[in-house]
């Protein structure tokens, strides 16, 4: 049944063993020009990979050569001896001194991003007036570290093709700065990415020129901190001379797509992460809302065959196997083997029972998206371009990054609408109208106590509609620019960083809802253990009390003997199922009550029902049951149906109910990670509250200094309070690191792996 093609996953968990393979083996990745994934771009950007150029520079060598021919030759090649974009039209006198100044002159008008003193490490002092900057309203205004180490990774692999005329020594110095985590402080806004990233990457460039006012992020050998130093001072630390750029070599590092391609990689390989969690968390709420696995079934999808839908069903449905709570995938029946009952809703709800056909369209995006990102990491993408083969100089575009900004405009898309799941279906769970039974805002305490996931349904509506701010293309609002020349423009760096948002928004949105789904599954089991009492209860609390009334007229053996016969037992116990079948019914529609309340409204509003199912039962005689009986087993029921619920939320609140028996195996995986790994606890209502917490604190430690050696009891019972000790959204912060890490994501990987669900090959 779970053997639908699934070309994401697998890609995802490719991905995460490329990741895995070169953290083990330690091995540099090879910049070539022509193998470099984005595997090894995260590896190098996040992980601390290292890198090294490849031996082989024949290309580059001969593109360079090439060039010097061209220039003696007289021929005009753009940058090299004109001027740039619409001042093309000027001419630079050949000559070593006037070409060399002139990528100088490029590199001068295209460091002009905007930087604040702090981001420069002076630790905030204003150059001008000596005075601490007391503005504490500007934010960093540099690109993050993990954007700039790939950067300076992905524009080596690209003048390694050998197309751009810039000698090796260029990258071996970008390299050797690399290898010792020096980084350019590089300002965050001021591309419009074609003609590439030209302001970006000119920090680069100013760096390798030992600019006295371009800043590197240094680690102190002696501290281990890292120092922020200008230039001249930082290559020396690096064992590098300044460099004066040749013809074309300013135009040749400035002149590409390397930090465009640097964010995408980092913002496709997070968005596919969280295509595949939103898949489990889908499961893992199919099973908290008490909806059906048939969803999700094959069939359902063969035909209408999308490959992306027919994955999406394939993995919540191999999420959910072996669960005990959502209803199985193939048509049943109930015990007596006639069609089960279907209470309620006849269906899910849309946000499970179209998730497929919503998550579907999504992850083949994302694979367009990520195949598009990947070509990008292995091109040329400057101009002119230079021809080793055939010497010919070629001026195109290659630098215009639509094809990033159309990867990442589909990206954020995608996240846009996987978010919007999320949201649709924690807004579901967390209201006790359509969550079928659990307590409004899932509180395990009273209702009118405590309202513990509110805040958290607030919050997803806040990033929900950033969320959908965040989704708009940037394409449609691009900017005539530079003298006309620049009349389109794919502004693909700011899709990557507005992309780099939206993964940052439906992490938070995960997280959020994690927390909701843990609280909730628990509160689920409780419900389903509830459910599963109480017919025995009234059976043997209340039934035998009615049955009590009548005059006894035995009528077989076993009677006579004192016993009641076995069709009499399967009787009484049918009519105890049915009568807590209407209470039941009443019940789940009251979950906004107290407990008391809500047993005592919903076994008066089922009362007449009983009284039905109570005469037409022929061992009971309709004359015996008077007004005053009515009242006594209004009363008895509705102690016995509060007094059932009470003793199961107890068993819940002491940490005794074994919620995993009941999960999914793909439920289990996150369930488990939250509770056991990150140590957050159901939250038992107010009582959490910390500052409530504060005297069982100071009881306890009371208690264990009275102790010559505090028992296992008091370190569990002190475990415990610490565990609690944290706001809820600590404990959703917890949650949200461990998503942006990694780390969950290799809990599902492995579990995918142990259980094929990436392929055959994924087992080993």
């Amino acid at each position: 049944m779970f053997d639908a093609p699934n070309p994401h996953a697998q890609a995802a968990y490719a991905f995460w063993s490329s990741i895995k393979d070169l953290e083990e083996s330690k091995q540099p990745i090879e910049v070539s020009g022509s193998c470099l994934t984005i595997a090894d771009v995260i590896a190098v950007s996040l992980h601390g990979a290292k890198a090294h150029l490849s031996a082989d520079t024949r290309q580059v060598d001969r593109s360079v050569a090439i060039l010097e021919e061209r220039i003696q030759a007289g021929d005009v090649i753009y940058g090299v001896n004109t001027g740039f974009g619409g001042s093309a039209d000027t001419r630079t006198d050949v000559g070593a001194e006037p070409l060399m100044r002139l990528q100088g002159a490029l590199v001068q008008h295209l460091n002009v991003g905007i930087l604040t003193h702090a981001d420069k490490g002076r630790h905030g002092i204003n150059r001008r007036t000596g005075k601490p900057c007391t503005n504490e309203l500007l934010r960093s205004h540099a690109l993050p570290s993990p954007v700039v180490r790939a950067t300076m990774l992905i524009r080596c692999n690209s003048l390694m093709k050998g197309h751009s005329g810039v000698r090796p020594l260029v990258m071996e110095n970008i390299m050797k700065l690399l290898a010792k985590d020096m980084m350019p402080i590089i300002p965050l806004r001021g591309s419009v990415s074609a003609s590439g990233d030209l302001s970006t990457l000119s920090y680069i460039a100013g760096a390798l020129e030992g600019n006295p006012d371009i800043y590197l992020h240094v680690k102190n050998s002696k501290t281990k901190q890292t120092d922020i130093l200008p230039a001249d001072k930082a290559l020396p630390l690096a064992g590098l001379d300044p460099v004066r750029f040749q013809v074309k070599e300013g135009l040749g590092i400035t002149n590409g797509t390397a930090p465009s391609c640097a964010t995408a990689s980092i913002a496709i390989q997070e968005a596919n992460q969280l295509a595949v969690l939103v898949q489990l968390l889908t499961a893992m709420g199919t099973e908290a809302l008490a909806g059906t696995a048939a969803n999700y079934h094959p069939f359902i999808s063969s035909v209408r065959p999308h490959t992306g839908q027919a994955e999406a069903a394939s993995n919540i449905l191999a999420f959910l196997a072996g669960t005990k709570i959502a209803a199985p995938c193939e048509p049943h029946n109930g015990s007596d083997g006639e069609p089960a009952k279907v209470r309620g809703l006849a269906q899910d709800r849309y946000a499970l029972r179209t998730a497929p056909q919503w998550i579907g369209p999504q992850l083949e995006d994302l694979e367009l998206a990520t195949k598009q990102v990947q070509t990008e990491l292995n091109s040329t993408t400057d101009n002119p371009l230079i021809d080793p083969s055939s010497g010919f100089i070629h001026h195109g575009g290659n630098f215009q990054a639509m094809a990033l900004t159309s990867a990442m405009e589909k990206t954020m898309l995608a996240l846009q609408n996987l978010g919007r799941l999320l949201y649709a279906q924690s807004s579901e769970l967390l209201n006790n109208m359509t969550n079928k039974g659990l307590p409004p805002n899932l509180s395990a305490d009273e209702p009118s106590r405590s309202y513990t996931c509110k805040g958290f349904d607030v919050n997803m509506a806040a990033y929900m509609a950033e969320l959908a701010y965040l989704a708009k293309p940037i394409s449609s609002h691009v900017q005539v620019t530079e003298m006309n020349n620049q009349s389109v423009n794919s502004c693909a760096l700011v899709a990557a960083r507005y992309a780099l948002e939206a993964v940052e928004v439906v992490s938070l949105m995960a997280a959020t809802y994690i927390y909701v789904l843990c609280q909730a599954l628990d509160l689920r089991v409780l419900h389903l253990e509830f459910r599963e009492d109480l017919p025995e209860r009234i059976g043997s609390r209340i039934l035998s009390d009615v049955a009590a009334v009548k005059k006894p007229e035995p009528k077989a053996k076993e009677e006579e003997n004192g016993c009641l016969s076995e069709n009499d037992i399967t009787k009484s116990q049918r009519l105890a199922s049915m009568i807590a079948e209407n209470i039941l019914d009443q019940w789940e529609k009251l979950a906004h009550l107290d407990v008391e309340e809500r047993a005592s409204v919903a076994t008066k509003q089922s009362a007449l029902d009983a009284l039905g199912l109570l005469h037409c039962g022929r061992e009971y005689d309709r004359a015996t049951l008077s007004i005053s009986d009515l009242q006594a087993y209004h009363l008895k029921t509705a102690r016995v149906v509060s007094d059932c619920y009470g003793d199961h939320r107890k068993t819940l609140l002491e940490g005794r109910q074994d919620t995993g028996q009941w999960l999914s195996a793909g439920s289990t995986v996150v369930y488990e990670f939250v509770r056991k790994e990150l140590k957050i606890p159901l939250n038992r209502g107010v009582v959490d509250h910390p500052p409530f917490l504060k005297e069982e604190s100071n009881r306890l430690r009371e208690v264990i200094r009275s102790k010559a050696e505090p028992s296992t009891k008091d370190i569990e019972e002190g475990n415990d309070l610490w565990s609690r000790n944290r706001i809820l959204g600590s404990m959703a912060s917890d949650i949200y690191e461990t998503i942006r890490s990694g780390e969950l994501h290799s809990r599902i990987m492995e579990f995918g792996r142990a259980n094929k669900m990436w392929g055959d090959g994924s087992s080993t």
